[in-house]
């Protein structure tokens, strides 16, 4: 079924409804952390600079929608300001002036230039969250350079972590995993921000650094080794280092075992029982320790199976499996399907796109379901009229450049 949404429309019980939000942030994890917000009724306006978005321009297109930008941006209307003119700067002072949230990922000091800092900020509105999306923080020794997905995952030791076995050339995650993660991270801070003012504490800057997001979701596992810092255990094997798919006769699948159950499960769905007794995998240190050895073991009697008959027998005593899914697979999976996990959103003249629709379910309402991502510009005027602008004024600002 094809979902239509307004943008400027949320559901009325929409957990965000209400909440305006001034998108000025570009790329991946900003405008990704907004997208989230839109999904939950927020009402934003992206602003972008003449040029657009730089990820209008990545993978595949329709003119100058991409389809990154479509799944990063859903539910947003767009308005362009050129900000190195006054005209631009005054619309977004009063886009400012009653909005709830902005959000940008300006390298430090730029926003200040333009005449939007701090200071000047909370005199134009007390209770806005200002969240700044940054590679490194606001200052240091790395603050003024530039930051993307691979740079991060290079300095926070995730392609380090990725180099299996240990010691083999490092590897990068072929998703831009730090860039959503940060998108994570921003979205909950700025709902926590939110209530805090509701509390009365007004509004605040909240500052989220791309490399502190990405250490602190690596550290419950990949970095448990560097957690005690007084009479330090010894160190335990690389959380995973053996988690790898098992291939089976058609396909592959994977398991995890933590529980001891789970592995008795294991080893009785493939015909070794005996292997429960095995003092090599008696024990989860022991069972880290010896992780190659398990799967030399069970390794061959799975190369015999059909994926499906594996996942059957697996699942019949009690063992997390999954089968290891191609990008068409994960579509047409029989839970994907079951928890319409995807939607299909009318898009305008692109026509219909697939989404996914929002992760979290709020109370017995329906599913808050993405809106439309906007062409460069597409609500300039719209947006414009809002504010308060005559049909003079606007046609004035168009005309020098400053709106497009």
């Amino acid at each position: 079924m094809v979902m239509t949404q307004n943008p400027k429309k949320a559901d009325p019980k929409a957990p965000l409804r209400g909440i305006r939000v001034i998108d000025l942030s570009t790329m991946l994890a900003g405008p990704l952390a907004v997208s989230m917000l839109a999904d939950q009724g927020a009402d934003v306006v992206k602003v972008e600079a003449p040029e657009g978005d730089t990820s209008r321009r990545i993978g595949p297109a329709k003119g100058d929608l991409s389809a990154m930008f479509v799944a990063a941006n859903r539910g947003k209307r767009c308005i362009t300001l050129d900000l190195k003119t006054e005209g631009g700067r005054e619309v977004l002072r009063k886009l400012l002036s009653d909005a709830d949230v902005l959000v940008e990922n300006m390298r430090p000091q730029v926003l200040e230039r333009l005449g939007f800092g701090r200071a000047a900020l909370e005199a134009l509105n007390p209770g806005l969250v200002h969240a700044s999306v940054t590679g490194f923080g606001p200052d240091g020794p790395y603050a003024e350079g530039r930051a993307y997905d691979a740079v991060i995952q290079a300095l926070s030791g995730m392609c380090a972590v990725h180099a299996q076995p240990a010691g083999s050339d490092p590897l990068l995650v072929t998703t831009t995993l730090c860039d959503k993660l940060t998108a994570l991270t921003a979205a909950q801070a700025i709902s926590s921000a939110l209530l805090a003012r509701e509390r009365g504490a007004g509004g605040q800057h909240v500052q989220i650094a791309m490399l502190d997001a990405a250490l602190a979701f690596q550290w419950p596992d990949a970095m448990y080794n560097h957690v005690f810092l007084d009479d330090a255990p010894p160190p335990a094997p690389e959380f995973g280092a053996s988690h790898r798919p098992w291939k089976t006769r058609n396909g592959a699948l994977t398991t995890n075992t933590p529980q001891r159950s789970e592995l008795v499960g294991l080893v009785t769905a493939l015909g070794r029982p005996e292997l429960a007794d095995d003092p090599r995998f008696a024990s989860v240190p022991a069972l880290q320790r010896h992780g190659q050895a398990l799967r030399d073991e069970l390794g061959p009697v799975l190369a015999e199976l059909d994926t499906d008959e594996a996942v059957r027998r697996l699942m019949a005593h009690g063992v997390p499996v999954g089968r290891v899914n191609n990008r068409t697979e994960v579509l047409c999976d029989p839970q994907v399907v079951h928890n319409a996990s995807l939607c299909e959103v009318a898009n305008g003249d692109v026509g219909r796109v697939r989404l996914p629709a929002g992760a979290a379910r709020f109370g017995q309402g329906a599913r808050q379901l993405p809106g439309p991502a906007a062409h460069r510009g597409q609500h300039s005027r719209e947006i414009l009229a809002d504010l308060g602008y005559d049909a003079e004024a606007v046609q004035q600002l168009l005309a020098s450049d400053a709106v497009a």
